[in-house]
């Protein structure tokens, strides 16, 4: 098989890199590595889905799918600290990556399992569910995910991914209003679309 960011183990060599973000009032020290999705910044779509985000102290527990080295799930543990904040990936080395991110940024409302999909976290008690989808791992993975976040979301929840409108925005949105019997977009940037749906 090829090496991507969703392999459960990159084979490419490490090369470590630091550097900072800044995103919502939060300032976070990073590390990432080579064989992990966008490993030398933040990239344009995890931007526009954290800037959209709900910070409401009626979530209790949030789950960061598809975590990468963590910026997602690290940002709303600093924004949500009442919260339990679940984050997994099918990526071991992003999922160490994470570990290591959280830890040399002091947070600790967090639980960060490797799994793919829904795997790490079986139990279904999420009130939210944030993913930048791997949109190259095809329509049907990213499908699957929209129809396990809907059975593992809290009564009430609500699930957001961040999607670029030419990678099949309009598609996702229609898959979502058909398992979720809504869907609307939180955020509209830069050719990106932050689509949700409540349970």
């Amino acid at each position: 098989m090829s090496d991507h960011y969703y392999s459960a183990q990159p084979t490419s060599g490490h090369n470590l890199t630091e550097f900072e973000i800044e995103l919502r009032g939060v300032s976070l020290k990073m590390t990432s590595d080579a064989g992990v999705f966008s490993k030398n910044h933040l990239d344009t779509g995890t931007k526009i889905l954290i800037k959209a985000l709900p910070v409401d102290p009626s979530i209790h527990s949030l789950l960061d799918l598809g975590c990468g080295y963590g910026p997602i799930g690290l940002i709303m543990a600093k924004l949500l600290p009442q919260a339990e904040v679940y984050m997994s990936d099918i990526n071991e080395r992003a999922v160490e990556l994470t570990r290591r991110n959280a830890a040399q940024n002091g947070i600790a409302n967090v639980i960060i399992k490797a799994g793919e999909g829904f795997s790490a976290f079986p139990e279904p008690n999420f009130d939210l569910i944030v993913t930048n989808p791997p949109i190259r791992a095809g329509k049907q993975v990213i499908y699957s995910l929209v129809d396990e976040a809907y059975q593992a979301l809290n009564p009430k929840g609500r699930f957001a991914a961040v999607i670029m409108t030419k990678q099949g925005a309009k598609s996702l949105e229609k898959k979502m209003a058909e398992v979720f019997g809504n869907v609307s977009e939180w955020e509209k940037e830069s050719g990106y679309r932050v689509v949700a749906s409540q349970k």
